[in-house]
């Protein structure tokens, strides 16, 4: 007598359903890949000019400048320099970039991100 055992294993419309899925999250990476990398470069140019920053030097006009400057430089469109609030309370100078960005996924599927841990106090290296 032969033995014949049946093979199993995925049905093409398991692997349609699988397909799918995978596709789904591979576009979200794309779509939201470039928003968290400005992101990373708003928080890198924010933090830099905190911490360079010199209350006998420059006044809070210097601060806008600069960063305007630096926003321009590295193509920064998710958050405009007029958004940042850069502001002087009881004699420390703070610079707050929080911002929430929204992407299209598709149809009226949004995808929101906030990025609220960009308020530095200007001169130090802590954050606030």
């Amino acid at each position: 007598m032969l033995n014949r055992s049946r093979q199993s294993g995925m049905s093409i419309l398991g692997f349609i359903v699988i397909a799918i899925m995978v596709g789904f999250f591979v576009m979200c990476g794309l779509k939201l890949g470039p928003g968290y990398f400005e992101y990373l470069s708003v928080k890198e140019i924010v933090s830099k000019v905190a911490r360079n920053h010199d209350p006998r030097e420059e006044n809070i006009s210097d601060i806008k400048r600069r960063i305007a400057n630096l926003f321009n430089t590295n193509q920064i469109y998710a958050l405009q320099p007029e958004e940042v609030e850069v502001f002087r309370e009881k004699g420390m100078t703070y610079i707050d970039a929080n911002y929430e960005l929204r992407v299209n996924i598709m149809g009226r599927i949004d995808a929101v991100w906030r990025f609220d841990d960009l308020k530095y106090v200007a001169g130090r290296n802590t954050v606030n």
